[in-house]
């Protein structure tokens, strides 16, 4: 008995001993890899492809990335889940990029005054690093203020290259507050964190930037106006303007070329040039205004003609196989419009149409895209090769004005309450093209028609087909990429131009807030970088740009209305779930020793 009751000792101890010893080497191996499965129908904490063939190229970057990420320290709840949720994101990265990638996490508020000093300085880099970000909130019933730097610093090389940043900053002086409103910050950042570092890492390793030119002397969109859509685009490519003024070579080494709203005519020349260029494989983008309205006269009278453009563009994009109708869309899926010395102040104003996307990858899971006075884009010709591919449309309840129409404020007036602008309002076939796009291999507008004053040029080498693959996209509006600006007096003479508003709506914002309605979000910026990002053939970053995440809002009459039975369940459940597991431990006791 007795060596019965050795042997069962030395077992149970055995077994206790390797529990333990298991235990330990998973806890181990644990800290060494990391893993995660995402269970969620969106795939949001999922890495996109994008990101995961970046990571995984050694050619797109052969020395060290270093992140320093300045968010650590006694941060409240909130601010340590975004800690979190950044160091996530990153072990997912290094996942993939291995020892290539390293990241340290720093607290900017440790040290003596004179070193938090130097190192915010440093930071702020004369406001062109990390924003500080002011933040007030209640801690053991006292108000606690504190500045934080929600950002990151990148070397790469040896030297700082760049800086992330994660939160908005804030004016000196300015705290945000913990609420909803700051909550609901916190979150947007959480869904953009893969976007955002991946965006930042491509710019830090980038080699060599594409060059992207506007076409200027026809009257296009000038540089203070475009100074929006520039920056955007800026940080991975190498914006210009370009005047042909005949030459051969001014299109060299262009790999994108955008058209912004031309008012005036194109000569011959310059056609043949643009056309050379897209015969060698150019990315040719137009963002055109078929008609001319005098805004002014519509709100001063209520009544105003539009007038076309002739820009002599209308054949070579015809053969292209594109073409933007001399017309207006108008659409019930619109911006309202205000309308002072009415009786309704607010009109559903048709000709602002919000643009429905659709599953192509530029436009795929935006947010509206704003069109103001967008004319129906339409594809031509018989062509089995290319690919021809709508972009944005109008919603089904939608249709065209006539040529050059004639806009009244009244218009709207004529619909009621429930206006109906198409039979059969719900047919997915009343989809008018806003924005289209054409890729493959083109025959040249100037076949068997060259320019005279180029035949008899020696160096023309004169193409009749695409010698490589190239792509027009046309949108029927050229001024959604307009930013209004002001001007002021710079230290050197030169006058500063500031861009403010982006074409009835702040850019930055992308918000435009109408007192008695829901604010209306437009995907205006988002698109155009995606727009631009796909014709020049990165589309590292289009499919974190169009990551739709849903974030489903909670039924509060449903909460209240279940809470009681929901709290019963968190009362009840656990309890007796114990007392049953008791019981038969109980019973299973009982009858074990009472056989005994």
């Amino acid at each position: 008995m007795e060596k019965k009751s050795l042997f069962k000792g030395v077992y149970n101890w055995t077994f206790l001993l390797i529990f333990i010893a298991a235990v330990v080497l998973v806890n181990i191996i644990g800290a060494y890899l990391y893993f995660r499965y995402d269970a969620t129908a969106d795939k949001r904490f999922s890495l996109s492809q994008g990101t995961i063939d970046f990571l995984t190229e050694n050619e797109d970057y052969n020395n060290r990335l270093s992140l320093k990420i300045y968010l650590e320290g006694n941060l409240p709840a909130e601010l340590k889940r975004f800690r979190n949720a950044v160091e996530d994101k990153l072990k997912e990265f290094k996942q993939y990029a291995g020892n290539r990638l390293e990241y340290e996490f720093i607290d900017p508020n440790a040290g003596s005054e004179e070193d938090k000093r130097a190192l915010w300085e440093d930071l702020y880099a004369k406001a062109k690093g990390i924003m500080p970000m002011g933040l007030s909130y209640m801690k053991d019933g006292t108000q606690t203020q504190m500045l934080l730097w929600p950002g990151a610093r990148i070397e790469y090389g040896g030297s700082t290259v760049n800086h992330i940043q994660f939160l908005p900053g804030t004016p000196e002086g300015k705290y945000y507050t913990l609420g909803e409103q700051f909550d609901a910050q916190i979150q947007n950042s959480i869904n953009n964190l893969e976007y955002m570092l991946i965006s930042a890492l491509r710019r830090s390793t980038q080699k060599e930037k594409q060059r992207i030119a506007f076409l200027q002397g026809h009257g296009e969109l000038s540089y203070q106006q475009t100074q929006r859509v520039r920056s955007l685009i800026s940080p991975y490519y190498k914006v210009e303007d370009i005047y042909l003024n005949d030459s051969l070579d001014a299109l060299k080494g262009v790999k994108g070329l955008i058209i912004a709203r031309p008012t005036r005519p194109l000569s011959e020349k310059d056609k043949y040039l643009i056309d050379q260029f897209l015969m060698k494989g150019g990315r040719l983008m137009c963002f055109l205004d078929k008609l001319e309205l005098n805004k002014d006269t519509l709100a001063m009278k209520g009544i105003a003609h539009t007038t076309r453009y002739n820009l002599e563009l209308d054949k070579m994009l015809f053969d292209y196989g594109i073409k933007v109708n001399d017309n207006y869309v108008i659409d019930v899926r619109c911006a309202p419009k205000a309308i002072p010395s009415s009786k309704t102040p607010l009109i559903p104003w048709f000709f602002d149409v919000r643009a429905t996307q659709t599953n192509h990858p530029i436009a795929r899971n935006l947010d509206p895209v704003m069109l103001r006075y967008v004319s129906e884009v339409q594809f031509v010709g018989n062509s089995t090769t290319n690919v021809s591919s709508p972009i944005l449309t109008s919603s089904t309840n939608s249709s065209v004005t006539g040529l050059a129409p004639l806009i009244s404020l009244a218009f709207p007036m004529n619909y009621g309450p429930n206006p109906i602008l198409a039979q059969n309002p719900e047919d997915e076939d009343n989809k008018l093209c806003l924005a289209g796009l054409v890729e493959g291999h083109f025959e040249s507008h100037y076949k068997n028609r060259i320019v005279d004053a180029f035949a008899k040029n020696p160096e023309v080498k004169f193409s009749e087909k695409s010698i490589k693959e190239g792509k027009v996209l046309v949108v029927g509006n050229g001024t959604f990429i307009e930013n209004s600006y002001d001007s002021m007096p710079g230290k050197n003479g030169k006058m500063l131009y500031r861009p403010t508003a982006f074409n009835g709506l702040r850019f930055d914002e992308t918000m435009a807030k109408i007192e008695g309605m829901q604010p209306l979000v437009y995907g205006n910026q988002e698109f155009f970088q995606n727009l631009v990002d796909y014709m020049m053939g990165d589309n590292s970053v289009l499919d974190l740009r169009s990551k739709q995440i849903d974030v489903h809002a909670i039924d509060k009459e449903k909460v209240k209305r279940e809470a009681g039975f929901y709290k019963m369940v968190n009362m009840v459940v656990p309890s007796l779930t114990i007392i049953i597991i008791a019981f038969i431990i109980f019973f299973l006791r009982r009858r074990r020793y009472t056989r005994n």
